[in-house]
């Protein structure tokens, strides 16, 4: 959800400029496009798909990094989770009085969280179903099977191989429950910013497609 003033401000404060940071605004938009890309658009298991989850993958590195380095609204002590915060945020909300923050306020906080979390578990058994080969080695083995070599997919023990059968179908599972799960956030989220925009009579995405806040 939004970007706000200072946690210690009123609702009457001015906005703060710049408050993302060029590497926030364009990890949370290559991530929200990757979600769309292979939640909605590409087939599972395919070479587009494996290619973005491992860039999803070297985003939420660099931003978990970010957490730690980047600018005081970046970091995660500027958005630690806290529930009681959360909720008290949107009995705030509802009253038309919600409190400025100067990074994501505490309702937005634990949507990122979830979100991230969401993501952790999605890459996580994507690498495990494609066995952490990259995307160039599996392009390589679906292109030797094309061709009639079907050596790259014998098991070496057929025991291991129900084994991790039956606990990639797990993950399969997990890996689509939590992707679908991902897409209903993310939806909660756009809609958790189009009405605090509303209330706050701000535009709350503005800052993070040019990293500044204005007054409409």
């Amino acid at each position: 959800m939004g970007a706000q003033n200072n946690p210690q401000s009123t609702e009457g404060a001015q906005s703060p400029p710049d408050l993302w940071d060029p590497l926030v605004r364009i990890s949370h938009w290559l991530i929200a496009a990757a979600v769309i890309a292979n939640g909605l658009i590409n087939k599972g298991g395919g070479t587009i798909h494996i290619w973005i989850g491992w860039g999803v993958l070297g985003l939420l590195a660099l931003r978990f990094v970010w957490g730690f380095l980047g600018p005081a609204e970046a970091r995660f002590s500027a958005f630690l989770p806290d529930p009681r915060a959360a909720v008290s945020h949107l009995i705030d909300l509802v009253r038309g009085k919600p409190r400025h923050y100067r990074s994501h306020n505490p309702a937005g906080a634990i949507m990122v969280y979830a979100l991230w979390a969401c993501l952790v578990v999605v890459t996580g058994t994507g690498l495990y179903m494609t066995g952490a080969k990259s995307p160039i080695t599996i392009a390589e083995e679906k292109a030797a099977v094309a061709a009639g070599d079907w050596s790259v997919l014998v098991k070496e023990d057929d025991d291991e191989g129900e084994d991790k059968s039956a606990l990639g179908e797990a993950a399969e599972e997990v890996h689509e429950i939590a992707a679908n799960l991902m897409l209903v956030l993310a939806l909660i989220h756009v809609a958790g910013v189009a009405v605090e925009s509303r209330v706050m009579k701000r535009n709350l995405v503005r800052p993070m497609l040019v990293g500044r806040n204005r007054e409409k």
